[in-house]
């Protein structure tokens, strides 16, 4: 005969909820029982960052890039932000819109940035089309960020003859005013449809005054002016959540 007698179905039942109480029980009283908080990750933030090479960073690490540069801000202020971005280096408007289609995108965005144009500009094309092309992105973007445009913002197109580059150009002063013209229109755009707007040029126009601000190959932002431009730019962005 058994020493002890197996227990009832109702016996288990009300074990699994003694046993730990007793094993709580059993520890000795100059050993107090730790407790250990759940902590709780914050849920996290989809951003979606579409543009040319200032948006991929051409000729900077991937860290340094501005999308990333301002999630690793907000990640410090309690975000929990995942990245992605959808650009490449000499995308002018129509190659985006392409772009975007060909990923086949089916999730909602909770953050999206647009920064398009300068290719535009540089290869020549007629700037009375622009507008209507850049209006399409912004209510692509808009559209990819569920309906709240608050959660769309846009990037003005930085001055790129403020560089070695630019410098080498035969109009440089034409070329600086023709991207005034493209971001006039890109902020009447923005502003027309009630989307945050923030004007990156003028720090662009730095760039003859401090070498460390154009990246190596003489042309793109470096780390250090997307970290400028990010600092104008993260304490709106985090006012949006």
């Amino acid at each position: 005969m058994p020493l002890i007698a197996k227990p009832s179905s109702p016996m288990l039942k009300y074990l699994k909820f003694i046993f730990p109480f007793l094993l709580l029980c059993a520890c000795s009283s100059d050993e107090p029982a730790v407790f250990i908080p759940v902590v709780e990750e914050p849920e996290i933030v989809n951003y979606l960052a579409l543009g040319d090479s200032y948006t991929i960073g051409q000729s900077v690490e991937e860290a340094e890039r501005f999308p990333i540069q301002l999630a690793d801000r907000l990640n410090e202020k309690g975000l929990n932000i995942e990245t992605k971005i959808i650009a490449k280096t000499g995308w002018r408007t129509d190659n985006l819109k392409q772009g975007i289609e060909d990923q086949m995108l089916l999730d909602t965005f909770d953050l999206v940035s647009l920064l398009i144009g300068v290719n535009n500009q540089f290869q020549g094309t007629d700037i009375n089309l622009y507008g209507e092309a850049f209006t399409e992105l912004v209510n692509r973007a808009i559209q990819l960020a569920g309906g709240k445009k608050e959660r769309v913002f846009i990037v003005s197109i930085p001055d790129y003859i403020y560089t070695p580059f630019g410098q080498s150009r035969s109009n440089p002063t034409e070329v600086s005013e023709e991207l005034d013209d493209y971001n006039f229109i890109n902020k009447t755009v923005a502003d027309a449809m009630g989307v945050t707007y923030f004007n990156i040029t003028p720090i662009s126009r730095q760039g003859l005054n401090d070498t460390e601000l154009v990246a190596t190959d003489g042309l793109h932002p470096s780390g250090k002016m997307y970290g400028l431009w990010v600092d104008i730019m993260w304490e709106q962005v985090l006012e949006k959540f």
